[in-house]
């Protein structure tokens, strides 16, 4: 076998290693530029751009709008990644680690900052009582399936995305490594849907929320133009789960959140009402 690359002793970092998306990455942390983050008139300022970790959070907003917790009414800003607003001062501060969905809870006494999908999607469920069992085996097996999103996308998206779709060079080894990882977790899941209607059992839930956007993706066409690839359409359980989650109105509404691509009729920027959605494709 022919050794094309040898590692140095120690690693320095070129800014020039190519790719898409290789001018947001960096090894080092803490903002680059001062900017103060925009507030608006409600309790829920979230800032955050669609990609699938965003559209977690934006779903869960508009289902708890959907079912009836007016409370749950929101600012959403937009955090343009590409252009580094990750990294402006007043992000920083709501999330040290410069990655979206960021949120400020400013409903009690003092604000509260979120960071991580997961982390904000358990906040909001136990703040209103929804989406997430109150204590039990019902509420650990939720809090099993999101754990495991939360563990599993980097293969997928850090992972199989990058260097399926945006790595410089196609690499075989890597793509082959991370599209088995990929085929490997899609059959958990499809084996799953086979013995429930939701993943996490009887009942829709945050697990739901957190898995729907990456492998729901997936296997809808959504991601990486990979479906031909990974052969999804074989994973029947998962297609037919994420079709069901896909014809959901909030779900409709949350995916156009902070979405600055596609269609007019289906992107909304930002979002600070429900007057918003007028003229959309839902």
């Amino acid at each position: 076998m022919t050794i094309s690359y040898q590692p140095p002793k120690v690693w320095t970092w070129t800014t020039g290693n190519g790719g898409q998306f290789a001018n947001i990455n960096r090894p080092i942390a803490g903002p680059t530029h001062d900017k103060v983050l925009p507030r608006g008139a409600h309790g829920f300022q979230l800032y955050s751009l669609a990609t699938p970790n965003g559209v977690k959070v934006t779903v869960m907003f508009e289902e708890l709008l959907e079912a009836g917790h007016s409370g749950a009414e929101y600012d959403a800003w937009l955090i343009d990644i590409g252009k580094g607003d990750q990294f402006g001062s007043g992000f920083v501060e709501v999330n040290p680690n410069s990655k979206i969905p960021a949120l400020l809870d400013l409903t009690g006494d003092k604000p509260v900052r979120l960071f991580e999908s997961g982390s904000i999607l358990i906040h909001l469920a136990e703040k209103f009582g929804a989406f997430l069992p109150a204590a039990g085996p019902e509420r650990s097996e939720v809090l099993n399936w999101l754990m495991w999103q939360m563990g599993s996308a980097p293969f997928v998206g850090g992972g199989f995305g990058h260097f399926y779709a945006y790595a410089p060079e196609k690499i075989e080894y890597a793509i082959n490594r991370y599209a088995m990882e990929t085929k490997r977790q899609l059959d958990v899941l499809d084996r799953r849907l086979a013995e429930v209607p939701f993943v996490a059992g009887e009942n829709y839930s945050i697990a739901d929320m957190a898995i729907w956007p990456w492998y729901g993706g997936m296997v809808l066409g959504r991601s990486y133009n990979a479906g031909e690839f990974l052969d999804v359409t074989s994973y029947k359980n998962v297609l037919a789960w994420a079709e069901k989650i896909d014809a959901r109105p909030a779900v409709k509404r949350g995916r156009m959140v902070n979405k600055t691509w596609g269609e007019d009729s289906e992107k909304l920027p930002e979002r600070h009402s429900a007057a918003d959605f007028a003229g959309k494709a839902i």
